[in-house]
């Protein structure tokens, strides 16, 4: 099999599963975009099997500790192991990410359930070549009604990967309603924003519900209204959700609807808006898309988050709370946080720490590999004048 062997004090020996182009020391055997290669160490030691994709700037991502093919029953054992695992941890098992990547031993595949229905991402070529593989081992483990596959991620050019959305299995399924924690959300898994429920984020929804009874608040980046049907239907006074997108504003106020809840859905830019507000809130709700996706632009999302923290921070009330999140991995939980707290000295207001959020228990982190780790978010209160 050919493969490459791998530079000394190379993260792999650190237990990331992951190699860059500068971590190798050799390639032999002339592997190909795709293929599956072995791994060795400098001392010609194995550490394994890998996907290889010389294009990408992650050349070779382990998939085993041993020699390993990609076949049918290799993504039926992993998908199982996967499912199995989710189980005992009481998330509902037909609303939940399924896969989830590197967390998962299947670099590059996600797969979202909705109700009967699964949504597929093939994000790195060896898994986009085994699509019907695994889409015939997800239909032998779930039996879906339908496979939408959802490759409409930017990272796929990186691997030479098509941008698509396409039916793999079934009937296109029309727009149909799932029950999230009692709040009724309607989804559209081929036509709409993404799928219109972020799953990482339902636990947080939920947790925002005990500060919000008889209170005014703001959801910032509502994508479909998440956080302010949480909100609604905890009793708040008043709810106002704002996204640039008219899509989301359209969705946020027909998932209000179902919900028969009052929703003040505005299509505005968050940072105008932010800007120029004049009303006060009890409750702000900050869960913006990703600011950056690499390095280069980190310093430059940091003050992107900077500026609508410290513009929040200004209509907050006396006592009253900010929830704020961030979805980019490359973005630490310690630089966040740090983040808050420079914008709360700007803007002369104490914040004090109530609560840490995560993504959800199907979205699995491996300490090893930081980078399963992407979702974190805190919930501040303003305390007293001093």
């Amino acid at each position: 099999m050919a493969g490459i062997i791998v530079k000394p004090r190379s993260r792999i020996f650190h237990g990331h599963d992951w190699v860059y182009a500068s971590e190798i020391k050799k390639t032999f055997g002339n592997p190909e975009a795709g293929d599956v290669i072995s791994l060795k160490d400098y001392r010609d030691r194995p550490l394994g099997s890998a996907i290889y994709n010389p294009s990408s700037q992650i050349v070779a991502r382990r998939i085993s500790r041993r020699k390993q093919k990609l076949e049918l029953e290799f993504f039926q054992r992993r998908i199982a192991q996967a499912i199995a695992m989710r189980e005992p941890t009481g998330i509902d098992m037909r609303l939940c990410r399924l896969v989830w990547s590197e967390s998962d031993a299947l670099p590059g595949v996600v797969v979202d359930r909705y109700g009967d229905h699964l949504i597929l991402q093939t994000l790195t070529l060896a898994m986009y070549r085994c699509l019907d593989e695994i889409v015939k081992a997800l239909v032998e483990l779930v039996e879906p009604a339908s496979i939408i596959l959802r490759n409409d991620s930017p990272m796929l050019k990186a691997e030479g990967i098509p941008e698509e959305v396409k039916l793999v299995h079934g009937e296109k399924p029309k727009p149909f309603e799932v029950n999230a924690d009692g709040t009724l959300y309607e989804v559209d898994l081929i036509d709409g924003q993404k799928t219109g429920l972020y799953l990482d984020q339902l636990e947080a929804h939920q947790s925002i519900k005990k500060y919000v009874e008889g209170k005014r608040v703001l959801d910032v980046f509502c994508n479909q209204g998440g956080f302010a049907l949480a909100a609604a239907k905890a009793g708040a006074a008043e709810v106002t959700a704002v996204d640039i997108s008219e899509s989301a504003v359209a969705a946020t106020q027909r998932n209000a609807d179902i919900n028969g809840v009052q929703i003040n859905a505005l299509k505005h830019n968050a940072f105008d808006f932010l800007k120029s507000c004049e009303d006060q809130y009890d409750v702000i709700i900050l869960d913006p898309p990703s600011f950056t996706r690499n390095k280069k632009t980190l310093n430059d999302a940091m003050r992107g988050y900077k500026e609508i923290h410290l513009r929040s921070l200004k209509i907050l009330e006396k006592d009253g709370f900010l929830s704020t999140y961030c979805c980019s991995h490359h973005a630490s939980r310690q630089l966040f946080l740090d983040n808050v707290v420079s914008a709360s000295v700007d803007a002369k207001r104490t914040v004090r720490l109530v609560e840490n959020h995560h993504q959800r228990l199907d979205h699995p982190i491996l300490p090893a590999i930081p980078e399963t780790e992407y979702l974190k978010g805190f919930t501040f209160q303003l305390t007293p004048s001093r």
